[in-house]
C-alpha cells in the first residue's frame, strides 16, 4: 500500500528532474556549423592560398558516423558546395575550403576562383539531402572569423 501511496510522487520526481530520461536531442546529437573564416589574412587578392584560408567547419556531435553526401552548404547568395561520398565520424569535424586543393579525410575543397563569404555580414546554412535546414551561422562585419 505505501508504495502505491508513494508511485505518483516518484513518477513527478522523475519527470520534473529528468533524473531517468533524457531528451532526443541530447541522446541523438547533431551535425551543425562549428566555425566559419569568413576574412582570410591579408589583402583579398584571390589568390588560392588566400581563398583556402576562408573555410567552414562542421562538425559531427553524434556518437556514430554521419553520411554527408548531398548535405549542402550555402551562402545568402546561393553559392552551394554539396559533400560528395562524405563521411563524417562521431566527435569529429570537416573543413570546407573555398579554393582549389586535394580532397582528403579531413579537408574538402570547394574549387572557386573567388571568395564567398562577405567580411562585412554573411549567413553559413547547412542542409540535409532532404533540404531541412540543419543550422545556420551569422556574423557581422567585426573580426575575422565566427564560432556558431
Amino acid at each position: 500500500m505505501r508504495i502505491r501511496a508513494a508511485l505518483p510522487a516518484l513518477i513527478g520526481a522523475v519527470a520534473l528532474t529528468g533524473t531517468f530520461l533524457s531528451t532526443p536531442a541530447q541522446a541523438a546529437g547533431r551535425v551543425y556549423i562549428y566555425q566559419v573564416y569568413y576574412d582570410s589574412p591579408g589583402s583579398d587578392r584571390g589568390s588560392n592560398a588566400s581563398l583556402n584560408a576562408e573555410w567552414v567547419r562542421i562538425k559531427n556531435s553524434t556518437s556514430s558516423t554521419v553520411a554527408l553526401r548531398n548535405w549542402k552548404i550555402k551562402d545568402e547568395t546561393g553559392y552551394t558546395y554539396t559533400f560528395g561520398n562524405v563521411t563524417i565520424g562521431a566527435g569529429k569535424t570537416k573543413k570546407v575550403h573555398t579554393g582549389k586543393g586535394t580532397n582528403n579525410a579531413y579537408d574538402k575543397y570547394w574549387g572557386r576562383g573567388w571568395y564567398v563569404w562577405n567580411n562585412a555580414g554573411d549567413t553559413a546554412y547547412l542542409y540535409k539531402p532532404s533540404g531541412a535546414k540543419a543550422d545556420d551561422c551569422t556574423w557581422g562585419s567585426s573580426g575575422d572569423y565566427r564560432y556558431c
